[in-house]
This record gives structure tokens, C-alpha cells and sequence, in this order.
């Protein structure tokens, strides 16, 4: 894979930039972590050679002045809010980042539950973490928030919050998900610290938009495509452009915020340190951009992804969808893309169309693109993973990896014994297949270990997925994408 950004550049520049801004407020610095911690493939997968833990790695770089505080709304625990890359609950999320975090040694210090009005499920929670010897604090509703000030910034406002207990100099405020109370936690404490004498400063780590791009730069473009369900928009900031002159780029949460951030600062510290929101973050990545059109080129293909998604979405008619897919495609407009432009999809419409069966196609590493189809066998993912693990292996397409005579008693067990009514096999079942045939076939055994070189590969199918197959494909830590349409006309799709 092409690289356009420099992962090391990354981790030297961004953790002496937070050390800087660490010492410009007195060695006590709250830092509100935005997007994902451990897992940014967005990150990566438009800034080729930025690692998915890269935030991770550079926090590692800092860990004996951090300690982190994870936030949690206590509306998203009562509502049993899901995090949908993972398929958990954002409390259960709470539980796998403190195991996350403390097995690399970073310090979890503890978890505030933010927007508290009593909760039977957040009371439940905050039990439970007492229970597991952690530290939990709680934030409540404050009326008129974000708008009035003064009732805010006083005892009534975050004066009824509980004040968090914190030992080191970096607080890396995080969250399972967006709209946990990030921001507002770190103002709490801001207004907290400052009551008992103590010098404290804020900071804002978000990786998009970068602010040193131009605004339609296909990377910023990416991110819009990101958020495309939460309305969000990249702006220049116009705080910074009058305070220096200089165009910088951000999105319009921030900058709405803005003039509330000000006064908030002001009554607290009396006096605002940053003249603009781009002021207050701390991203260093557009500076280690190394080749911009690789870059330019990872991003248009997010965008198709993106849009591809919500198309999937839209068919699966989830609520929002509709309204994404028209704001996708006034971005694709914008940046000049088209579906086409993403090599697996004609790829994978060409030979739907010459067989008459949904096909499956995947580009290999080395642009290489290897199609499948459904038979009376293997369903389209299984016959295109297969061909491709060939492929890789060099091994001749007319050589069977696994007997016809070894898939049909799986067929037999799905269809007459579980109840299946589709006899042909998915991923995981060909993979467990090929398993079993690797132990005495080295051929088999060489087409297995091709698996880790799929990983970032592109993949479309010209219809809808199982569950099955769509798991399979993000553990090989494929890209995939799917035409929105389903194989068969029965109305109800497991």
C-alpha cells in the first residue's frame, strides 16, 4: 500500500505539542480526546500510513503525566445506547476502555456520568463500578446551558457538579461515543480548579477537519462524509481569520460554541487564552502529510465508501438515511467522484452481468482485482475470498482447496439439521472448511496463510450481505461495500 503520511513524524511532533500546551497553563492540563483512541480507521484509511492506535502510541509517549477520565451520559446508559462499530452498549464500552487503557499501563483515574437526573440504569452503573473499585463523579443538567452564562458559571450551575479528583498533570478527558459531555466536564473542572486556586488550562484533540488543510481538500471533504448523519460542516474559522489573518479550517459545533466558550472562560479565568477555536486544538497531523495525493485519492475513495454505506442504510431503512444520501451525493458532486471511480464495483457489475449470479469482486494489494460468484456451493463472498486467497498463493484456480465431497455434509447439517434454507456456504463456514483441509494439504495450508494480506483490502458485492459474511469481512479487516439491493424478494433479511 502507498503511504502519504508519516506515522513517526506523527507521534514526535504531536506529543511535544501537548507538552508545550501542558506547560502553558501551569503543568495542569484538561485535554478533550475527540474521535476514537484505539481504533481511528478513518484516520488511516484516508491518511495512508497513519496507524488505526497512532493517539494510542502518543499518549504511551506521555503516560507519566496522563491519567484518564472516561465520560458517559446517563440518558445513553438509561437507553441502552449501542456503539455501532462494535455492537455494545456504551456503558459495557466504559468497561472494555478501562481494561483497554490499563493494559498498556495508562492510569484511569475514573468515570463521571454526565447529564445525571437520577437514572435507575446510571445508579445501577455507578454500582457497579464501585463494586470494581472504580472512582465514579457525577455531572447534572444545568438549565440555560449553553446559553446562559451566568447561572452556569456559579454554584448553581457547575458548582452543583462533583469535583473530580485528579493526580497528573495531563487529564485526557474520553468517551465511548459523541455527545457524552466531554467539553463540558473539562469546563467543570476548569471552574472547579479555579475555586481552589489552581491554575488549569483546556485543550481540544480532534484529528478532523485538519485545520491546516484547505476547506475542499479531499480530506476535510472525508470527514464531512463521516458526519454526514450528524449534520456537521467544515467552515473556515472566522474567529481566527480576523484575530491573524490567516485561513484555517474547522467545523460549525466549534465555531457556534465559540462566543459561549469565550464568556465561559472569561467568568471563570477572566480572560480567554485562545483568540479562536482553531487556538484551542492541539492536531499537528496535516503537518505529516507526505504525499498529498495519495492522501487526495484515499479520501475520494472514503467518500464513495461512505456513500455506498448510507445507501445501505437508506435500503435498510434506517431513520436519517435518506436525508445522509443526498448530502453524500452533493459531496461526491463537489469532489468530483463518481461510484465508478471505485475500482471493485464495476469490477464486481461486470461479472454479475456476464454470469447472471450476484458477484463479489476484491482488489489485492497489488491492484490486482479477483471476482466470485455465486454456485450452487459457495455463496459470492465465499467464492471471491477463496479466489483471491489463490490468488495470492499462486495457486491454480482449477485446483480445489476443498473437496465438493467435504462442503456438501455442511450443507447437509445448515439445511436439514439447523434449518437453513440456503445450502450454500458462507465465509465463515468455507474458512472453517479450508481449516480443516489445511491440516493435511500444504496447498490448503499455503492459501490460509495468505489471510493477514487482505487486510485494507477493497471488496463490493453486487448485493446485501449476510451478517455473517459482513463480520467476517471487518475481522480480515476488509473495506467493504455492497449494492442496495438483496439477493432474494422475501421482505423479512436476517
Amino acid at each position: 500500500m502507498k503511504i502519504g503520511f508519516d506515522n513517526n513524524k506523527y507521534l514526535k511532533m504531536q506529543s511535544e505539542h501537548i507538552r508545550q500546551r501542558i506547560a502553558q497553563f501551569g503543568n495542569k492540563l484538561y485535554l478533550e480526546f475527540g474521535g476514537k483512541l484505539f481504533d481511528d480507521n478513518h484516520a488511516s484509511r484516508v491518511l495512508p500510513g497513519f496507524q488505526p492506535d497512532s493517539k494510542l502510541k502518543m499518549l504511551l509517549q506521555l503516560k507519566e503525566q496522563a491519567e484518564i477520565v472516561i465520560v458517559i451520559s446517563a440518558d445513553a446508559i438509561e437507553k441502552n445506547k449501542v456503539r455501532g462499530d462494535l455492537g455494545i452498549t456504551y456503558d459495557l464500552d466504559v468497561l472494555r476502555l478501562i481494561d483497554a487503557f490499563r493494559s498498556i499501563e495508562l492510569y484511569v483515574g475514573s468515570v463521571v456520568i454526565t447529564r445525571y437526573t437520577g437514572q435507575p440504569a446510571a445508579d445501577h452503573f455507578r454500582e457497579r463500578l464501585s463494586h470494581l473499585g472504580i472512582k465514579s463523579y457525577l455531572h447534572y443538567v444545568i438549565e440555560g446551558y449553553p446559553g446562559n452564562i451566568s447561572h452556569i458559571v456559579s454554584e448553581e450551575g457547575y458548582g452543583k457538579n462533583d469535583y473530580i479528583e485528579t493526580s497528573k498533570p495531563l487529564v485526557v478527558i474520553t468517551a465511548p461515543g459523541p455527545g457524552s459531555g466531554k467539553m463540558a466536564t473539562c469546563l467543570s473542572q476548569l471552574y472547579h480548579e479555579h475555586k481552589r486556586g489552581i491554575k488549569a488550562g483546556y485543550a481540544k484533540f480532534e484529528t478532523f477537519p485538519v485545520w491546516n488543510l484547505p476547506l475542499r481538500h479531499p480530506v476535510n471533504v472525508a470527514y464531512e462524509a463521516a458526519t454526514a448523519d450528524l449534520n456537521d460542516v467544515n467552515m473556515i474559522d472566522p474567529f481566527h481569520l480576523e484575530a491573524y489573518g490567516e485561513t484555517t479550517i474547522n467545523y460549525n459545533r466549534d465555531v457556534e460554541i465559540f462566543p459561549v466558550l469565550n464568556s465561559m472562560f472569561e467568568h471563570i479565568l477572566g480572560g480567554n487564552p485562545y483568540k479562536s477555536p482553531t487556538d484551542m486544538g492541539v492536531n499537528m497531523a496535516g503537518n505529516c502529510i507526505i504525499d498529498d495525493e495519495i492522501c487526495r485519492e484515499a479520501s475520494q475513495q472514503e467518500i464513495i465508501r461512505r456513500y455506498c454505506q448510507a445507501r445501505y442504510e437508506q435500503k435498510k431503512d434506517r431513520l436519517g438515511a435518506k436525508e445522509t444520501v443526498y448530502k453524500l451525493e452533493l459531496l461526491m458532486k463537489q469532489a468530483g467522484i463518481a461510484t465508478e471511480d471505485r475500482k471493485v464495483i464495476p469490477a464486481a457489475m461486470m461479472r454479475q452481468e456476464n454470469t447472471g449470479h450476484p458477484a463479489a469482486a476484491i482488489q489485492l494489494p497489488d491492484g490486482q482485482i479477483i471476482t466470485g460468484k455465486t454456485s450452487a456451493l459457495l455463496g459470492t463472498s465465499a467464492a471471491a475470498l477463496l479466489n483471491a486467497l489463490k490468488t495470492l498463493a499462486h495457486i491454480d484456480h482449477t485446483r480445489h482447496l476443498i473437496s465438493p465431497a467435504a462442503i456438501e455434509p455442511i450443507q447437509t447439517l445448515k439445511t436439514d439439521y439447523l434449518g437453513s434454507r440456503n445450502p450454500r456456504l458462507h465465509t465463515d463456514e468455507i474458512l472453517i472448511a479450508l481449516s480443516t483441509s489445511a491440516a493435511a494439504d500444504e496447498t490448503a495450508r499455503l492459501a490460509l496463510s495468505q489471510l493477514p494480506k487482505l487486510k485494507d483490502c477493497e471488496v463490493h458485492s453486487t448485493v446485501i450481505l449476510s451478517t455473517v459474511d459482513e463480520n467476517i469481512f471487518r475481522k480480515l479487516g476488509m473495506r467493504l461495500t455492497c449494492e442496495p439491493v438483496y439477493e432474494t424478494n422475501r421482505i423479512f433479511h436476517p
